[in-house]
């Protein structure tokens, strides 16, 4: 008998995918009689607009995966999905329904069932249909009351076909990809604490896999393993293989502990290919007693010197996290972590702030700790018995300045100057914080040329009032290396007519001797000199603002200096252009 299976996915953004619906659909296909689609949308999707479409698709039965990013949405359209497909049996399954399910049956009586843990093989099962729902486990459903089923054993990986083979539905998004389950740490905030057991993917079959990506060209893969440097065999095997294989276009991100990668490790990262991975590192806090009280055992010297190390290279795009909220961190320990991670220079730093998620270890203690939270998704701290919610809101400010000045890439020069002028670099952003509450930027969605005009009133108006040519060449420079802007933005430097012209000549000869000799700009050579000089941008500056010296006292050059920005050519981690200095006289 035919059957019409519809996965839902409701992903927090676009470029997202749900690769659990990929893998469940994957170890389903089979199934002969069974027509099992994916449906995925997004958090921004109207109401109306997703039931549509549902209704479009009209299936049998319906799974939908539900997260602490979607579950409002999924809850409303949990209500309204009965009334227009009142035959079709809803299935639910996820982190955000496994902890509680029963308490989600009650609440949800349109509900059939929900499947808890692992759902490859408990999906399958259920959309076979031979078996009695009682002897599937990793179930609870509804039968004459609520049934729970015996927990389901864990899964070879090995066994879970690939979930790529076809790539159309993977346009413009990132690709998601698992070669291990599990996670050796216990952390107390983190659901994986509960899963004590890692398992690995087939090397084989993970470097064919790889190698789909590769010769697709793809732009992304993101690894989805919880700590993947765990093994290290395992992710040796891995690095080394995707150094051997490169096709120059493709990124791979992956979250490690730091503090663990050997000497062998740091080596075979050195020789990647600038850009070609990202490292997410998960610090959440470097003071001693809160990272014992989490559960997190953590070399925080050894994790300084291997980040300095990887930084060193400059080939590999770090991204550090920090997590507000644990417990014994107030304020000031918060602003010590916060500095400690900033000093290590990561290209990222992320200021993340504690989700007490149900079914962690974190929930159980959580009145012990005085933390109070939301009770809705995503359950996020609102105070703590040493972090007042006054102070919450504050580093919720600190958050967003963070975000825009830091993590953005667009104000790294002008970031670098002010950071000379403050304490430390907490007080740096809480100053930025303060100004732009009082400006009342904080409340407005600024466009970036902006937030240029924003940092140039916050320079003027606190530390740099008798340096407005200094603040107007940093920014002007920040500004031009990211894009070809064809608007002059209002902060950059004037000149005279005459410096004009005499900048206007020296261009010229620039680029007409860069036509026949192509020594500077040589990724041009297909174009003459009136092209280059419409592909790259030229700003006369009079302070070395390019200089890795960079200091509130820095005095103008002897003569002024024509820096020509090379679009062709960007940093790989940085996305900034290549600059080329010529000289005025």
């Amino acid at each position: 008998m035919s059957m019409k299976i519809l996965l839902v996915a409701v992903n927090a953004k676009y470029i997202h995918s749900n690769p659990a619906l990929y893998s469940l659909k994957a170890y389903a296909r089979q199934l002969e009689g069974r027509q099992i689609d994916i449906a995925e949308y997004t958090i921004n999707h109207r109401l109306e607009e997703i039931l549509a479409d549902l209704y479009r698709h009209s299936p049998d039965m319906l799974a939908i995966s539900c997260y602490i990013w979607n579950w409002e949405l999924v809850s409303m359209l949990l209500c309204e999905i009965p009334k227009i497909l009142p035959q079709t049996r809803i299935w639910l399954g996820g982190p955000e329904v496994s902890y509680n399910p029963e308490q989600i049956l009650e609440q949800f009586p349109m509900v059939k069932g929900i499947m808890t843990g692992e759902g490859e093989e408990t999906f399958r099962e259920l959309a076979e249909g031979v078996k009695e729902l009682s002897g599937i486990p990793g179930i609870v459903y509804r039968q004459d009351g609520i049934v729970r089923t015996k927990e389901r054993e864990l899964l070879d990986l090995s066994r879970i076909p690939f979930l790529y083979e076809d790539l159309s539905a993977f346009a413009n998004k990132i690709i998601y990809y698992e070669s291990s389950r599990g996670c050796p740490y216990r952390c107390s905030y983190c659901l994986s604490s509960i899963d004590k057991k890692v398992r690995f993917r087939d090397m084989d079959m993970v470097k064919r896999e790889l190698q789909f990506f590769l010769d697709e060209r793809v732009a992304q893969v993101k690894f989805v393993d919880r700590t993947f440097n765990c093994d290290h065999e395992h992710a040796v095997s891995i690095w080394r293989y995707l150094l051997e294989h490169d096709n120059g276009v493709t990124n791979f991100h992956f979250e490690i502990e730091a503090d663990i990668l050997t000497k062998e490790e740091l080596a075979l990262l050195s020789r990647m290919r600038p850009g070609f991975m990202q490292m997410e590192i998960g610090v959440q806090t470097t003071n001693p007693e809160s990272l014992r009280e989490i559960r997190r055992h953590a070399d925080m010297e050894r994790l300084r010197r291997t980040v300095a190390q990887i930084g060193q290279a400059h080939n590999i795009h770090i991204h550090l996290d920090l997590i507000a909220g644990l417990p014994y961190e107030d304020y000031e320990s918060f602003a010590r972590s916060f500095n400690e991670v900033y000093e290590m220079q990561p290209q990222q730093l992320q200021l993340g702030f504690l989700k007490v998620l149900k079914g962690s270890p974190m929930h159980e203690m959580a009145e012990s700790y005085g933390i109070q939270y939301l009770s809705v998704p995503p359950y996020e701290v609102l105070s703590t018995r040493w972090l007042p919610y006054e102070k919450v809101l504050l580093l919720k400010e600190v958050e967003e300045m963070v975000e825009i000045y830091y993590n953005s890439g667009q104000f790294r020069t002008a970031m670098c100057l002010l950071e000379k002028l403050f304490p430390d670099a907490f007080s740096l952003y809480t100053a930025l914080a303060q100004f732009h509450r009082k400006q009342g930027y904080l409340q407005q969605a600024q466009a970036r040329i902006s937030r240029y005009q924003s940092l140039m009133e916050f320079m003027m108006t606190t530390v740099l009032s008798e340096k407005e040519r200094l603040c107007k060449e940093v920014l002007t420079y920040d500004y031009y290396l990211r894009e070809n802007a064809k608007s002059r933005p209002r902060f950059a430097p004037e000149e005279d007519e005459e410096t004009k012209a005499v900048c206007k000549k020296r261009l010229r000869a620039f680029y007409a001797m860069e036509e026949t000799e192509r020594r500077e700009l040589p990724s041009y050579g297909a174009y003459d000199s009136r092209q280059m000089s419409k592909m790259t941008h030229a700003e006369l500056l009079r302070y070395p603002v390019w200089s890795k010296e960079l200091a509130p006292d820095i005095k103008p050059c002897e003569q002024p200096v024509l820096v020509v920005f090379d679009y062709m050519t960007r940093d790989a981690l940085t996305y900034n252009a290549r600059t080329v200095l010529v000289q005025m006289y």
